[in-house]
């Protein structure tokens, strides 16, 4: 094949692109020490060009990590020059502002060499458990407490790794061995990314990566644009009030759709807390372009061109652009919101193609503890046990239950954590009547109750939302429930910050409920029959509706 390959030909190299991520996502998934990558995909992997450019992700993985590792590798093109690149090289950060928003999450970027020639770069993220300093809570006051802060560093340097890099990995977690092997997956997935995509380069007689990536680029900024030429043209904004740290605080969101692009705008949010809850620029730019792609690009592929069109700005200092050295530990909680803040707007201007409110921030149940008598090199146990509420109800269906919308992450299985920790799950359930009433119910949350099977304490880092300022419905749909976190005695504990469970005491959680949309009037009874047939609804709420229990 010539090295101006005809446009069927680029589709077809696209296509395998696509393939080459996708291998390198399961290499990393397979290979991977923490549950919530093995089990629960909490990563990101792509295919960047020469110029730091995204031409293909995986299709797994989370929008926080893809979208904002999209902007990680030109830093590391910046700290890296592509001249001073070698065969065998690989880089590491988990700086937020530069990778994917806080530090526990490693970002590895690797050159792709074909025929001895650099041809692109592959990047990598996934979360790891533990990185030592306070742990994966928000009590943190700067992010120097949150653990360990690795600048932009070499961590393979012509297939030699970096052992003194590697000893101050293991010396800075509770969870060396994980760690380590965390941090060696991620450097894995990117060589077997590379050896794809030089045998995909043998296969199609191409070498250099320029045509495709201008081909990918310029196809898929002109499909997204030709979306946005459909949309009403005009400002739309929307507010909405989040639990906070120890105070509520206000998210404001001014939506702009113009011939050009989207541009969202969080001027008049709340200033950043003291507390580990702040975002960073690049994370509340990857999950905001995430809701806009969802309505309005949802069939074009994510790269570097889909995502030109679409633009955000928040005022330095604010929570959703907070600066170094502000506390980022948990930026999931207030970040994951911004898919819902850009639907209030679209909903003004495109109200049949937007959902209700949902749970949107991630309910991980984050757990730490010690063993009696636990031998080896890790010390004690850290788990992040992935769960979720309900989402919000959707133009035509209801909404989903327990989904993780927006992050995409699985839930992690009971049978895992109860591996992987001395805790017990004794109640996993649909929580009944949680979803807000409507034509379209909002989706369910959870119940769990969770103890300790050592008859030792555990720690909770409770990073939750949506229990002051549950999801709200729209068009007459009722709210979806509050969240509520306590113990199995009665007592009510904080949404937010270091707790310890005593010993023969229960965690009991209630994720929250979607919002509902429209009526709950004009729902029609065959489903009220089958919600309370099912069991997801109580007999009185079903009474509400016209439909009586047998």
């Amino acid at each position: 094949m010539s090295t101006q390959p005809g446009l069927i030909d680029l589709q077809i190299m696209w296509n395998r692109l696509i393939a080459v991520v996708g291998e390198q996502a399961q290499v990393l998934i397979r290979t991977a020490f923490s549950p919530i990558v093995r089990e629960c995909e909490d990563i990101s992997a792509g295919v960047f060009d020469l110029k730091g450019r995204m031409l293909a992700q995986a299709v797994t993985g989370t929008p926080g990590h893809i979208n904002s590792m999209a902007e990680a590798v030109k830093h590391f093109i910046r700290h890296f020059p592509i001249e001073s690149m070698r065969e065998g090289d690989a880089y590491i950060t988990n700086d937020p502002w530069m990778g994917t928003g806080h530090l526990n999450d490693f970002v590895i970027t690797t050159p792709a060499f074909h025929k001895g020639k650099l041809v692109g770069l592959f990047s990598c993220t996934s979360h790891l458990m533990d990185i030592g300093g306070l742990g994966n809570g928000p009590e943190a006051s700067d992010v120097f407490m949150e653990g360990l802060y690795i600048p932009m560093l070499k961590l393979i340097d012509q297939g030699k790794v970096n052992e003194t890099l590697m000893a101050i990995i293991r010396a800075n977690t509770r969870l060396p061995v994980d760690t380590e092997g965390d941090t060696y997956s991620l450097a894995a997935c990117n060589d077997v990314g590379v050896r794809a995509l030089s045998a995909m380069m043998d296969e199609f007689g191409i070498d250099t990566l320029e045509p495709l990536a201008e081909h990918i680029i310029a196809r898929s900024r002109e499909a997204v644009l030709a979306e946005i030429a459909k949309l009403p043209k005009g400002t739309w904004r929307y507010s909405m009030m989040v639990d906070g740290y120890d105070h509520p605080l206000t998210l404001e969101a001014a939506l702009t759709i113009s011939d050009t692009g989207i541009h969202v705008d969080f001027t008049g949010t709340s200033d950043a807390v003291k507390r580990g809850i702040n975002v960073p620029i690049a994370y509340t730019t990857a999950y905001t372009c995430f809701g806009l792609g969802c309505v309005v690009a949802a069939h074009i592929p994510n790269n570097a061109g889909s995502l030109a069109p679409l633009t955000v700005s928040a005022p330095p200092g604010c929570i959703l652009n907070a600066q170094k050295p502000a506390p980022v530990s948990i930026r999931h909680i207030i970040g994951q919101m911004l898919p819902d803040m850009v639907f209030g707007c679209l909903r003004q201007a495109i109200p049949d193609r937007v959902p209700a409110e949902g749970t949107s921030c991630i309910w991980n149940i984050i757990v730490r503890g010690v063993r009696p008598k636990m031998e080896g090199p890790n010390h004690g146990y850290a788990l992040a046990i992935t769960t979720n509420g309900g989402t919000g109800a959707r133009p035509r269906q209801d909404g989903l239950s327990a989904t993780a919308y927006p992050s995409g992450v699985h839930g992690t299985p009971v049978e895992i954590a109860e591996i992987q920790s001395p805790l017990m799950f004794w109640r996993k359930e649909f929580r009944p009547d949680s979803g807000g009433a409507g034509r379209q119910r909002g989706g369910l949350g959870q119940i769990m109750e969770i103890e300790n099977r050592d008859a030792a304490p555990f720690e909770l880092l409770a990073a939750f939302d949506r229990i002051q300022y549950p999801p709200r419905g729209r068009d007459g749909g009722g709210d979806g429930a509050a969240g509520y976190v306590g113990l199995s005695s009665g007592q009510v504990l904080r949404g937010k910050g270091l707790q310890v469970i005593p010993p023969g005491e229960r965690l009991v959680v209630f994720t929250p409920g979607g919002g509902g949309l429209g009526d709950p009037a004009a729902r029609d009874p065959a489903k009220v029959a089958a919600d309370l047939g099912n069991g997801l609804i109580s007999a009185e709420t079903a009474a509400r509706h016209g439909v009586a229990a047998e």
